[in-house]
């Protein structure tokens, strides 16, 4: 595999992962100092379920990448809306809004796209 196939290759998966890493910090808001332990926990486990559930689908990228591509387009742009207004109904601000966009769902239509690229680039070569 040539250079630049490769590097087209694992872009769009490593975007993936940290998009998803930084999706999950926002898992920690769980945590309050009067929740038992156990409360905590499932109140953990259910902040993590959009990370659970992008983490299957970026499996099913990484073995399907143009069918990846595309749910992750979908889920980038799909998503915006609600994340902008839910943002700016909370600071009224368009701009801080934008920046929350920009942060997460561009991620994933970025990756979107290249896994989508990554499907075109190997089928050329083969």
């Amino acid at each position: 595999m040539k250079t630049s196939i490769k590097l087209i290759h694992w872009i769009p998966r490593v975007i993936c992962i940290l998009a998803i890493l930084f999706v999950s910090m926002f898992a920690a808001d769980a945590f309050a100092p009067e929740l038992t332990i156990w409360q905590q926990l499932a109140g953990l486990m259910m902040h993590l379920i959009p990370s659970f559930i992008l983490l299957a689908l970026l499996i099913v990228a990484w073995k399907w990448e143009y069918i990846g591509g595309i749910i992750f387009i979908v889920i980038g742009l799909g998503l915006s809306p609600f994340i902008f207004m839910h943002n700016y109904n909370m600071n009224h601000s368009v701009g801080s809004s934008l920046v929350v966009i920009l942060a997460i769902t561009f991620p994933f239509v970025v990756a979107g796209v290249l896994f989508i690229l990554s499907h075109f680039m190997k089928k050329k070569v083969v």
